[in-house]
């Protein structure tokens, strides 16, 4: 074992027991998708006295907590997102109603002088009506809700006003409260304008007059006062809720709520579980087929990536969601690329070199293939960045979790699975049994290639052509049967009910339209699942709507809710289109920079047409486009690009060498020694989306679709659209090949070389 190979060993048995030891005392932060609860994004609103910026959603985001935290609610969590919004999520909230009335009121409390009727409206007052529906007029505010410093319910038995609510002021503020209170008693017991008027968001809630007993300009002191108005004793607790929470500096609108049923996420798990056991099962096991000993140490190392990626998102504290739950069991089968370029490499030094070892073959393949293993993660690093940065709630998750599982992956391939198969390639009767380390003969695709000796590039317009014929079937669908957005790109509430007894779909809309909710869509997926797409709809039309179910399927179950204002929806749907343009430009980017602009343009407009298809076909489908959607899109996109760079990788490095061969020659060269590795790392993907999509559940199946299409669609552009495109753009360009790379000598760093000790230098 070599000095490099040991290190390799300790590092990758260090990292594996912290990660192991990680996994076994640490829990994952599950998102509300997985342990159901509500989830709701508040919208800052500009008031007269207030602009919604950073500072006053920070004042309220505090009030809001204090609001929440009395609600009971076990481990809420509330942050602030960009400048004007905040996100609320509260674990195992199914009925969201009573929350969203309690943090979403302004509760703008104030405390007024009641005037005479002869005063009108003057100096900033107005007319309200007051408990008995009487119009009161009321001066100017002289005392906020914000002075208030405690609001407590209480039980009056002595004096039989039944609950009450007591106000404890601020100093400052309870020496106004005393002056307000002082004035009122100047006036005549009896008079209006003896009263003092406390207002909640413009309803006059009490209007109690000064008792006899205080004198005039005495006033009340700051812990005697109560608010009495023949409260419940909810409707008191409420109250004091509300007032002990504060004024909200700036109102607040619900822009976006998703309720999850706790079942609903408990089968998400299970099912994502089995898909991920199964498919990487299965992923194994074929990897094992294809590399034999090679590729069983591989799927050992695919086992460390499983724990190490999940210890990584443990420790960060990464909040799981579902669709980071399926970016984790994807990121598997992503996984096993680096390996596979690798063990190409390394059959590939070893056939063609009858004097190379099963070692140096192996150092040899890790060496050659470490360019396209870098470039084609890179670009999936980037689409994970993209959708981290540019998309919303649970899509970030799954950005999280694939940009993790990309360098975990990295990791196991280049460390655990390096130390292992060198170590391995170290033993006597692994070198003398060719047929059992998997690497020194020859695969049996391409041993079928090699036989065959297809010219797939005499004419490149041709394969081009093909590739706009299927553009065409996708926009045809597009135009025909339209995108089905989803209730995030348009706004508005989808609900997903559960229902004890059968209800077919013409009776739950019958049901439902009989309700007054005629404008609604339905949908069944079963005899007791339902789903109802409306428009604008508030919390209590959706209870509404569930008791209308009811009467029909009996117990109902609320299993989802979404519900999307106007304005995000407009907003998400820019965002996707700009999410999509900034995906396309910055991988135009990296692939001008790191290939030739050719390569660079030909790859990108591939990777348009897979997008294209792949929207295209969801349209021909009839299924929706929604954030997770978006989410597949973005990682097809990177593995569009991840397959092109792989490909002119090798088509770089051939023309390199061989400068005056006609690079359609070469080009065809690099496709048939690439496809055994597009072949078997496309397997490992599908084995794992395959599973996710049969045993995913509903929640993943569109997402898994998208990604099978994506993925055989990018595979088939990734050749024939990218490398025709770029040959068209070569033609045309007449640039020279590019360089030859200067290969260092073995145990030399690049640029240098040994000299032979006899050898003086001079040269003639």
């Amino acid at each position: 074992m070599t000095r490099a190979t040991t290190v390799r060993a300790v590092l990758a048995a260090a990292v594996l027991l912290v990660s192991v030891f990680i996994t076994l005392t640490m829990s994952p932060r599950l998102g509300l998708d997985l342990q159901g609860g509500t989830r709701m994004v508040l919208q800052a609103k500009d008031s007269n006295t207030a602009k919604a910026d950073r500072e006053s959603t920070d004042r309220t985001l505090e009030v809001l907590r204090q609001r929440i935290d009395s609600l009971g609610v076990s481990e809420p969590t509330l942050t602030r997102s960009g400048e004007d919004r905040i996100i609320v999520e509260l674990p195992d909230v199914q009925d969201p109603r009573q929350a969203a009335d309690v943090i979403g009121r302004t509760a703008q409390l104030g405390f007024h002088a009641v005037q005479g009727p002869e005063a009108g409206q003057k100096d900033g007052g107005r007319t309200l009506p007051d408990e008995q529906g009487t119009p009161l007029a009321l001066g100017p505010e002289r005392l906020s809700g914000a002075g208030v410093k405690d609001a407590t319910a209480q039980f009056d038995a002595q004096q039989g006003t039944g609950w009450t609510v007591s106000l404890d002021f601020h100093k400052d503020a309870g020496k106004e409260w005393t002056r307000l209170t002082g004035d009122a008693a100047c006036n005549p017991a009896g008079d209006e304008q003896r009263r003092v008027a406390i207002v909640l968001d413009e309803k006059v809630i009490s209007s109690p007059q000064v008792d006899p007993s205080v004198g005039c300009e005495v006033g009340l002191p700051s812990g005697s006062t109560q608010i009495t108005g023949s409260f419940s004793a909810e409707e008191a607790r409420d109250l004091a809720l509300l007032i002990k929470g504060g004024a909200l500096p700036v109102p607040v609108e619900i822009v976006e709520q998703r309720t999850v049923g706790p079942t609903l996420g408990a089968a998400a798990i299970d099912a994502s579980a089995r898909a991920a056991l199964i498919g990487a099962a299965a992923t194994a096991l074929f990897i094992t087929f294809v590399y034999r000993l090679f590729g069983a140490l591989a799927a050992l190392a695919l086992g460390a990536y499983g724990v190490i990626s999940y210890a990584t998102l443990v420790v960060l504290g990464v909040t799981l969601t579902l669709p980071g739950l399926a970016g984790f069991v994807l990121a598997i089968g992503m996984a096993v690329d680096a390996n596979v370029l690798v063990f190409e490499r390394a059959r590939e030094e070893y056939a063609g070199r009858t004097s190379r070892s099963l070692r140096s073959s192996l150092t040899a393949g890790f060496r050659n293939a470490w360019s396209a293993v870098a470039d084609s993660n890179v670009t999936t690093l980037i689409a994970a960045a993209l959708l981290f940065f540019l998309g919303s709630g649970p899509v970030k998750g799954f950005g999280v979790t694939l940009g993790i599982g990309v360098l975990a992956s990295m990791f196991s391939a280049l460390v655990i699975a390096r130390a292992l198969t060198e170590t391995a390639a170290g033993s006597r009767f692994v070198n003398d049994y060719r047929g059992v380390n998997g690497i020194a003969r020859p695969g049996r695709v391409r041993t079928w290639l090699n036989t065959r000796d297809f010219q797939l590039f005499r004419s490149p317009r041709r394969w081009l052509m093909m590739s706009a014929a299927l553009v065409l079937v996708a926009v045809t669908g597009i135009l025909v049967r339209g995108i089905d957005l989803g209730v995030e790109f348009t706004g508005g509430r989808l609900v997903e009910y559960s229902t004890s007894r059968p209800v077919d779909v013409d009776t739950a809309r019958d049901t439902i339209a009989a309700a007054g909710f005629e404008d609604a869509e339905v949908t069944t997926a079963g005899d007791r699942d339902l789903s109802v797409r409306t428009g604008q709809l508030d919390n209590d039309g959706e209870h509404a709507l569930r008791a209308a179910l009811a009467e029909a399927g009996g117990e109902t179950t609320k299993v989802r809710d979404e519900l999307i204002g106007p304005s995000l929806g407009d907003e998400l749907r820019r965002n996707a289109l700009i999410a999509l343009g900034v995906a396309v430009f910055v991988q135009l980017a990296y692939l001008a920079a790191r290939f030739r602009w050719t390569f660079a343009v030909a790859s990108v407009g591939a990777l348009v047409h897979d997008v294209i298809i792949l929207v295209g076909a969801f349209a021909w489908l009839g299924r929706p486009v929604d954030g997770i959607f978006l989410a597949a899109l973005l990682t097809v996109i990177g593995y569009s690009v991840n397959d092109s760079v792989v490909v002119f990788d090798r088509v770089r490095e051939l023309w390199a060498g061989s400068r005056r061969t006609p690079v359609a020659d070469v080009a065809n060269r690099a496709v048939l020694q690439t496809v055994p590795r597009t072949v078997n790392t496309g397997m490992g993907a599908l084995f794992i989306l395959v599973a996710l999509a049969v045993l995913g559940g509903d929640s993943l199946a569109d997402f898994a679709l998208a990604l099978l299409i994506g993925i055989c669609v990018g595979t088939y552009s990734s050749v024939m659209t990218a490398v025709p495109g770029a040959l068209l753009l070569e033609k045309s360009r007449k640039a020279p090949p590019p360089a030859r790379k200067r290969a260092p000598k073995r145990g030399k760093p690049a640029g240098r070389t040994r000299r032979d000790p006899a050898d003086n230098g001079a040269r003639v």
